[in-house]
């Protein structure tokens, strides 16, 4: 089951504390984010990063249209607890499938 983020606050250089809707709370380091790259790229601006809000049409944190951080990764990181079976999955799969046309 997925938990939204019903709040979260800047703890200082690219941490912040997220707590969920069943009450648990812990504090996510984004910082291994800057090494992702593309739209992760602005997270470089401390500034930009800063200017995060909560969509809570979808329980996420975001910044602006471009980013979002889906709630079962910022839940799995601010408890220190696994991502559930089928995100594993789903990233272990290849998307790479090529179909054969049939005479």
């Amino acid at each position: 089951m997925i938990k939204d983020v019903i709040s979260a606050s800047y703890k200082g250089e690219y941490s912040i504390e997220v707590t969920f809707e069943d009450g648990a709370i812990g504090i996510v380091d984004f910082s291994n984010y800057l090494e992702k790259g593309g739209a992760f790229d602005k997270f470089k601006d401390i500034e930009f990063f800063k200017t995060f809000t909560i969509n809570e049409d979808l329980g996420v944190l975001t910044w602006g249209d471009e980013i979002d951080i889906a709630p079962e990764t910022l839940y799995a990181k601010a408890t220190n607890s696994p991502l559930p079976d089928w995100v594993i999955l789903q990233e272990d799969s290849s998307v790479n499938i090529s179909f054969q046309p049939t005479s």
